[in-house]
């Protein structure tokens, strides 16, 4: 596995620190053309479901952000969803989006 640069080691602890902090199943971060980075948790309201990535997206967006570098989701899981992967394909085609375990350990 390929050495990770330390703006993509980065988003691994933001992402496991909104995963710690809110307590949700996930944790994503994702940084922008300009750098700067946007983090979330999974969200689950009765009214409103997104993964994690979709709302680190959403939160990149509403910040006026008009495409991503590279994108991190922190889950058990084995692998990141569609609908997830899709909502960073929609900023870039070529963003690359990462999955590590709870321990920051690229998957």
């Amino acid at each position: 596995m390929p050495e990770l640069d330390a703006e993509d080691t980065k988003l691994i602890t933001l992402a496991r620190s909104a995963r710690v902090r809110t307590g949700a199943a996930e944790g994503a971060a994702v940084r922008d053309l300009d750098g700067r980075t946007y983090l979330a948790g999974t969200v689950a309201l009765p009214s409103l479901s997104l993964t994690a990535l979709q709302a680190a997206v959403a939160a990149a967006v509403s910040s006026g952000a008009a495409g991503l570098e590279a994108a991190v989701v922190v889950t058990e899981s084995a692998s990141v969803d569609a609908e997830s992967r899709a909502a960073v394909a929609d900023l870039s085609t070529d963003a690359p989006v990462l999955v590590a375990d709870p321990s920051g350990s690229l998957r």
